[in-house]
């Protein structure tokens, strides 16, 4: 027994010393990619800032809006890297982010940052079947578990949460587009609702959209109409790897 209480104190000094580099090294990544976001945010920041946004009411999501003039300075980070498509952000939350496109890699930036290069946190990123014109468009992002990239979206569960952050900005070359949530989800990877990118008709988009408010956690008072296009926020959150929670809004009017 004597004998082996050496062993066993320097594999247990020696995992203690590997676990302590882990963290380390992990802290290490986090304060980086905070970093690297930071920075591309004051990169495009425009000089005027618009004021917070308000919750829209129902019959300002009637019409598809023409995109509002650019807040933000994107061309540093479109001649940075030609990937990126845009940039997403709540008001009041930790979203904040550029957008990459990659239609075929679809998944590139999973575990990738801005500039290509390994991420834990990887970068949000527009499903690769959709363009801009497309009636329904998704982005996805990480749950991570330092609050950063799509953890925020989480809280939309609570109702409270929602009606204090009812609007989704996403600014792209063609300018900025507001977006109105109106239902929040818990879902499987595999749903329909990720199938649903263009819809044939009218009849095709009342009949989704009103499916999917069937589904909501709670109603929000807001009705989609007119064909206006959705945006929908995906990230993990569940007891599954396959579980999903996702965020849904509606393009409003300025």
């Amino acid at each position: 027994m004597k004998t082996l209480r050496p062993v066993l104190t320097a594999v247990c000094l020696t995992v203690f010393i590997a676990t302590a580099c882990l963290t380390a090294g992990e802290l290490l990544e986090q304060r980086q990619t905070e970093k690297d976001f930071n920075e591309l945010a004051q990169l495009v920041r425009a000089d005027s800032v618009p004021s917070a946004p308000t919750a829209p009411r129902a019959a300002e999501v009637s019409e598809e809006p023409v995109p509002l003039p650019s807040t933000r300075d994107l061309t540093p980070l479109f001649a940075r890297n030609a990937d990126c498509i845009g940039w997403l952000y709540i008001e009041g939350s930790t979203v904040d982010y550029a957008v990459m496109h990659t239609p075929q890699e679809p998944q590139k930036y999973l575990r990738l940052n801005f500039d290509g290069a390994y991420s834990h946190a990887g970068i949000p990123f527009l499903d690769g079947r959709c363009t801009l014109d497309s009636d329904h468009l998704i982005i996805y992002g990480h749950n991570m578990k330092n609050g950063t990239m799509f953890s925020d979206i989480t809280r939309y569960q609570d109702a409270a949460y929602c009606t204090e952050h009812p609007v989704i900005e996403f600014e792209t070359a063609r300018g900025l587009k507001r977006y109105a949530v109106f239902a929040v989800v818990s879902m499987q990877e595999d749903d329909g609702w990720y199938q649903f990118l263009t819809a044939k008709d009218a009849d095709e988009y009342t009949e989704k959209t009103a499916e999917i408010r069937s589904r909501a956690l709670y109603e929000t008072g807001l009705i989609p109409s007119g064909g206006q296009q959705l945006l929908t926020l995906s990230t993990c959150h569940g007891e599954t790897a396959s579980d999903r929670l996702v965020i849904i809004a509606a393009a409003t009017a300025p």
